[in-house]
Formats: structure tokens, C-alpha cells, sequence
């Protein structure tokens, strides 16, 4: 459950990093994919629920198991 935890919270964090910010444009910018770009929030939005979901998952049952 451990590894659940530390995966959904890895997840959002990085997820959340490219979501709020622009440190995933600019690296798509310098190995030459801009034009991904447009289409990185069909991407990012999905990938932060189920991360999050994942955590909150993950949170639940430890608080159940103990």
C-alpha cells in the first residue's frame, strides 16, 4: 500500500508541475516537439484525476486497514 501511495503522490506532483506551470512547453520547446503543445490538455487534466484518485484511493485504505 506503500507503493500505491508513494506512486499516486509522485504522479500528481509532477502531473501538477506540467499542469500549473510551463516547464513541459519549454522542454517540448527545446527537443524541437512545440507542436505537441496544443494538445498537452487532453493529456495533463485526465493524468491529474487519476492521480489524484489514485492518492485518495491509496489514503483510504490505509485509514481502513489500520
Amino acid at each position: 500500500m506503500r507503493a500505491l501511495l508513494g506512486v499516486g503522490l509522485i504522479g500528481t506532483v509532477i502531473t501538477a508541475l506540467c499542469c500549473c506551470t510551463r516547464v513541459l512547453v519549454m522542454f517540448l520547446g527545446l527537443v524541437g516537439l512545440s507542436a505537441l503543445t496544443g494538445y498537452l490538455d487532453y493529456v495533463l487534466f485526465p493524468a491529474l484525476g487519476a492521480f489524484t484518485l489514485l492518492t485518495l484511493y491509496a489514503l483510504w485504505r490505509r485509514n481502513n486497514r489500520a
